[in-house]
């Protein structure tokens, strides 16, 4: 197979040619927009409150947290300071505290754009086909310059058994907009990122809402079902369970 003819599956950058010895001109420029979405993508923000409105609509509470970093630089520069709530955030969500089956975390993480353009449908879509087999789901929680491990203290704070991130991943040059979401059981102080499932690249050119939705359902009722995540549960077989069906039920 030539080199051209990979390009018909795949995004990545082969076959450019040459022009003396560098790129040619279309080519260098593709790359150079492609590496500037990039950093738009890292330092853009999340529209916190079109999120909550969007997922107002299909009937699920919001609440609006931020986590430790104050800014996008601190973020940036203080990954630790992304991993938990700010003092107010976390006296806000004591008072909903509850017995939950399940919390879904929206961060805008690296990707604030990935959080705005894909998260509240993915919520949407798997959030509904828990609750309507009868899980108890939180309130989602809508977090400002957050990180993944922020969902660990989320959970705990709010009592609920797992808790879903999904989070805008670091983006590369051909996907500025990938989503991941990050499924913990039991999450806590002492949760690690072996303790972790991840569906990734969460988008149009990716794994479409439905499907991602069927395997993040699946992982979280194994989770629930195994009292396990992460190295310990496999995603053995998954071609028993199709997903959310069109109506918002599930299909098994």
């Amino acid at each position: 197979m030539s080199l051209e003819r990979l390009r018909d599956f795949t995004p990545a950058r082969v076959a450019l040619g040459r022009a003396g010895d560098s790129l040619p001109t279309r080519q260098l420029l593709e790359f150079q927009l492609a590496h500037a979405r990039a950093i738009d993508a890292v330092y853009s923000e999340m529209d916190s409150a079109q999120v909550a409105f969007e997922l107002k609509n299909p009937g699920f509470h919001c609440i609006t947290l931020h986590s430790a970093a104050r800014d996008r630089v601190m973020y940036l520069r203080r990954p630790d300071l992304g991993r938990r709530l700010d003092e107010e955030s976390g006296a806000k969500l004591i008072q909903h505290r509850g017995e939950f089956d399940a919390v879904f975390v929206v961060a805008d993480g690296l990707s604030a754009l990935a959080a705005q353009m894909h998260a509240a449908r993915a919520v949407e879509l798997t959030a509904r086909s828990l609750r309507d087999a009868g899980w108890k789901i939180a309130p989602v929680v809508i977090v400002e310059q957050g990180r993944v491990a922020l969902g660990d203290e989320v959970a705990e704070r709010l009592g609920a058994s797992q808790c879903a991130v999904l989070i805008g991943e670091r983006p590369g040059l051909s996907s500025p907009d990938s989503l991941g979401a990050y499924i913990t059981w039991n999450p806590g102080p002492k949760t690690t990122d072996a303790d972790r499932n991840c569906v990734s690249n969460i988008r149009a050119e990716g794994l479409s809402y439905a499907a991602a939705a069927s395997k993040i359902i699946f992982l979280m009722m194994e989770a629930r079902r195994r009292k396990i995540s992460g190295v310990a549960l496999k995603e053995e077989d998954n071609a028993r369970f199709v997903g959310p069906a069109r109506d918002g039920g599930i299909v098994r």
